[in-house]
């Protein structure tokens, strides 16, 4: 199998998972009015291999495994999952009839015209990711309670046979309990909210306050910092979290509190094509802690810490090879900042003593929901700003982009998502806005991908993600902005 065929396996392999994501929440959501037929379920994010899901009723043991046994009885029979198309008014109209208000305020608030519609067992659902044709596909899962709320369980996206288990996430959790704090200082929780605020001319109070509540946060991160008197501040996330950019707006806030940072990035640390270690199909594969030259990133790292100069070398990502870079001196009130997505990993940085390490955990954790049932992947907005960006500043095409993005994932889950509980703070990059921002830079380069191409379908999925959202000008992004790192015109040098 070539290499385009192997990455081509990987995305469909990506899409089956969310059709088993769609067709258990489907599910989930049958169960659970056919139990409690007054209440409303919300699946809000991911967590520990699943999604956490509140319901708008105390819930206890008992009614969860009233809900466990009730979506086995529905798996069990097998039933067929129906689709058809609608005119947006007509869905309306159906959705105002069975009482599903969330979806009424999304239909009302979008400018798609023929809406797909999901039905099995008398009830109705939209989901983007189509649910499997039948129930009985989706028989792996398991429900764990998380007050106030409870978490579905089901199989990663690499092996659909198999549970993962259950890995408890408390500081995971603590930034999703923040998240909901800026949701309702937005006024923002789902797409129809933010359609219907940039409809009204707010957009530009939706950016400047969301990104107020980053700065704000970066502050608090500057300041646990400085009162822990840290030496070596470790920056990682998965790609297109915004690193960079989260690095150079801290260094500023610990330049506020007297710092002098020194700023690394493992990138510029990449070895030699020659000895990039390489996956199970013999790929190169740069996402795995090996592709690091961990030896000389300890050499300098112990050296600019002593106060010695050091010059740093800088990875070229056009000629895909290391040049030399600046040279650096940590001054007497200096600190020593490094971003890469293995940071949290002690393998990185094993000569550098753990009471001097302060180590932050940033990705793009949680976003909008479609409506109640429907969560928009924060792994889908990463590919997104990476589209863009490797685009426009790393020579890459989309199909290029995408080529790499099961990879990158596979990286992410075994190099990164492993090591989240060891940082000592978190840092939620994600935009409520920023999908409706990406819209006109991602939906041209999406567009010219053809029937005939391989990842047409794909891009495709992308591109009807896409048609949900008004467009929001980005004029009134701030040039510090994370999302300027992806589209442009930060203040920033990278």
């Amino acid at each position: 199998m070539d290499n385009q065929a192997k990455c081509i396996e990987e995305i469909n392999c990506l899409n089956q998972w969310r059709r088993y994501q769609s067709t258990l929440s489907f599910i989930l959501y049958v169960a659970i009015k056919k139990l409690f037929p007054e209440s409303q379920l919300r699946i809000e994010h991911s967590i520990s291999h699943g999604f956490y899901c509140l319901l708008n009723r105390k819930l206890t043991d008992k009614d969860l495994m009233a809900i466990d046994l009730k979506m086995r009885e529905i798996i069990r029979a097998n039933l067929p999952i129906e689709r058809f198309s609608l005119p947006r008014a007509k869905a309306i109209r159906l959705f105002e009839r069975y009482h599903q208000k969330d979806k009424v305020k999304l239909l009302k608030n979008v400018n798609i015209e023929k809406i797909n519609i999901y039905k099995f067992d008398g009830f109705f659902g939209i989901y983007p990711n189509p649910p499997f044709e039948r129930t009985g596909m989706v028989d792996k899962f398991y429900l764990t309670n998380f007050p106030p709320g409870f978490i579905i369980v089901f199989p990663n996206w690499q092996n659909l046979d198999s549970l993962p288990p259950y890995i408890p996430q408390p500081k995971l959790a603590r930034i999703f309990n923040e998240y909901l704090n800026w949701v309702q200082i937005l006024g923002i929780t789902d797409v129809a909210d933010l359609n219907r605020a940039i409809k009204n001319g707010q957009g530009s109070d939706i950016i400047r306050v969301a990104e107020a509540l980053h700065e704000k946060k970066i502050v608090y991160i500057a300041d646990r910092i400085t009162s822990d008197k840290k030496k070596v501040v470790l920056i990682a996330g998965p790609s297109s979290a915004g690193k960079t950019t989260f690095t150079k707006r801290l260094a500023v806030q610990l330049m506020v509190n007297g710092f002098r940072p020194v700023l690394i990035s493992t990138d510029d640390y990449f070895l030699p094509h020659s000895k990039t270690p390489r996956d199970k199909f013999g790929r190169l594969d740069f996402e795995s802690i090996q592709a690091v030259d961990i030896s000389l990133l300890n050499k300098h790292l112990l050296a600019i810490i002593r106060g010695e100069e050091v010059r740093l070398p800088k990875f070229n990502f056009i000629k895909r090879n290391r040049e030399k870079g600046k040279i650096v001196k940590l001054p007497k009130n200096g600190i020593v900042m490094v971003e890469g997505i293995h940071c949290l990993n002690e393998e990185l940085t094993p000569l550098i003593p753990k009471n001097i390490k302060f180590k932050i955990y940033i990705s793009a954790l949680t976003q909008l929901n479609i409506d109640d049932q429907n969560r928009i992947s924060t792994t889908d907005t990463r590919m997104m700003r990476r589209i863009v960006r490797d685009t426009h500043y790393r020579g890459y095409t989309v199909q290029g982009v995408l080529t790499q993005w099961g990879r990158v994932r596979a990286g992410e889950e075994q190099n990164i998502y492993p090591f989240q509980e060891e940082a000592d703070e978190m840092f939620n990059s994600a935009l409520i806005y920023e999908s409706a921002v990406l819209k006109k830079y991602c939906v041209p380069l999406l567009k010219k991908i053809e029937k005939n191409d391989p990842f047409y379908y794909e891009t495709k999925r992308l591109l009807d993600y896409f048609a949900l959202f008004f467009d929001l000008n980005d004029r009134d992004v701030p040039s510090n902005s994370i999302l300027r790192e992806f589209i442009g015109g930060s203040s920033f040098v990278y």
